[in-house]
């Protein structure tokens, strides 16, 4: 990702989802807090590791009411009516159980259950730093960001506010050779080594 999209017409620095709608560009873009950032293409690690998360979740979810998604597809974790929001980001996969928040056809109107983010040369700090707050506050459940250069996974679990603190992440990383039990689908769990293995 990179700097924010300009339309040499339009020198406003917040954009909608409603301007978001219309843009005419092959470049796919996120919207956070009104700040469009530019997404570059994947790179081939990205991709295969993508791929193979994606069958795994896919084989594992046959027959059940959760489904898994992969970009682009976009998520409207703050959704209005009016289509005003000003955040529409896009994860790399993302499970959804909730199918109401997908009968517009469109898009995901809300938190998905989990959301998993590729790193890549081309992500930048600041939208990540922003999207980690965003998918805290729009109660994402599980959120895993995968470093593909240093083989690590962060995995986030959403713990409820309580009378002691407020809604938070409980956080931990994980070594590339694990294999990881995924929260929110209980059952499920992901063999890292069987991903490495085919970059």
């Amino acid at each position: 990702m990179s700097t924010a999209y300009k339309d040499e017409e339009d020198e406003r620095a917040h954009y909608t989802y409603a301007d978001y709608l219309v843009w005419e560009t092959d470049q796919r873009y996120e919207l956070i807090s009104g700040e469009a950032y530019m997404m570059a293409a994947p790179s081939v690690a990205h991709q295969v590791i993508s791929g193979e998360l994606f069958g795994q979740f896919w084989n594992f979810l046959k027959g059940k009411p959760c489904q898994v998604f992969t970009a682009p597809f976009d998520v409207r974790l703050f959704p209005v009516e009016d289509e005003s929001d000003d955040t529409v980001v896009q994860p790399d996969l993302l499970v959804i159980c909730d199918k109401s928040k997908i009968a517009d056809g469109k898009a995901c109107r809300g938190a998905p259950d989990m959301v998993i983010e590729i790193l890549s040369p081309s992500n930048s700090e600041i939208p990540l730093l922003l999207k980690f707050a965003k998918y805290l506050k729009a109660g994402v459940r599980e959120y895993w960001i995968i470093d593909p250069e240093v083989k690590t996974i962060q995995v986030h679990i959403l713990e409820k506010s309580s009378k002691k603190s407020p809604e938070h992440y409980i956080s931990s990383v994980h070594s590339g050779n694990e294999v990881l039990g995924v929260s929110v689908l209980p059952g499920l769990t992901i063999d890292f080594n069987s991903i490495w293995s085919v970059l």
